[in-house]
């Protein structure tokens, strides 16, 4: 357990300063190297993909606000559960009834709980579910985007070509090498070690994404796919997305606004949080 309470406070550090780091090598370095000239086509370009890039941070950084703001708990009900003596440090709920959990880290009972988040430092329900779905797809695309760029910066300024597929698999180790052998400076090997974490943050993200939309067409949880347990009335996968997204989903899609209009009892949970 305090493993995983060490965890949930380290990784929303971690978002946080990748988050700065992206935007300084963005504007510090991507974009002054990449559009340096002062001809109105290049002026064009460079304010198209500002403006592209503010867009998809805006979002991320947005849904990702109300991840958090939206939390999946009950607020009328503070049942805490018995830990069992069998009970592993590396289990963070206990299963209650009727979709409920009681998390370990929270230290309260979400309704419909899917997972805990340690990015947002808060578990995953009915409530947020349709706002962490969009912090993942814009995170993903902020990433794959930066990693673009990255590369292009990479092409422009080192005359580093990527023709060859092999060149980015073994920049890394070559880099690494090069940079005890004083051959390149550590900004070089820093900007290098950037490329992977956009690579490997992007691919989660994305992949974390498809998974979670999958599971809300089907009506069905993380925590009820790990428990085996198989949803008691189907609903069509039109309605189960209609639940989580909203009708207004297209305006979700472009803005971290809510889409979803809550219940009378949802309302009150609200204002009581």
């Amino acid at each position: 357990m305090i493993k995983l309470r060490l965890l949930n406070a380290v990784a929303p550090a971690y978002f946080f300063m990748a988050t700065v780091v992206t935007f300084i090598l963005y504007f510090c370095l991507f974009i002054p190297t990449i559009f340096p000239g002062p001809d109105t086509t290049m002026r064009g370009s460079t304010t198209l993909h500002v403006l592209a890039f503010l867009f998809l941070m805006f979002n991320a950084l947005g849904n990702y606000v109300m991840t958090i703001k939206y939390p999946a708990e009950s607020a009328n009900e503070s049942a805490v559960p018995v830990c069992s003596p069998h009970c592993s440090d590396k289990v963070d709920a206990h299963y209650l009834l009727n979709g409920r959990h009681f998390c370990k880290l929270c230290k309260k009972v979400i309704l419909k709980r899917d997972h805990h988040c340690f990015f947002t430092g808060n578990c995953i329900g009915n409530k947020n579910m349709r706002y962490f779905i969009m912090f993942c797809i814009y995170t993903s695309c902020t990433c794959l985007y930066s990693l673009v760029l990255g590369v292009a910066f990479l092409t422009v300024e080192y005359s580093i070509s990527f023709e060859n597929p092999l060149t980015f698999l073994t920049l890394l180790p070559l880099s690494t090498g090069y940079f005890f052998m004083g051959s390149i400076s550590g900004l070089q090997l820093f900007l290098v070690l950037m490329l992977y974490v956009w690579l490997g943050i992007g691919l989660v993200c994305a992949g974390f994404c498809c998974q979670q939309v999958l599971l809300v067409a089907r009506g069905q949880t993380w925590c009820q796919l790990q428990r085996g347990e198989l949803v008691d009335t189907p609903s069509p996968w039109r309605s189960n997305l209609k639940d989580v997204f909203g009708t207004r989903w297209i305006l979700g899609l472009i803005l971290p606004v809510q889409t979803v209009e809550m219940s009378s009892q949802d309302a009150e949970e609200v204002k009581q949080d």
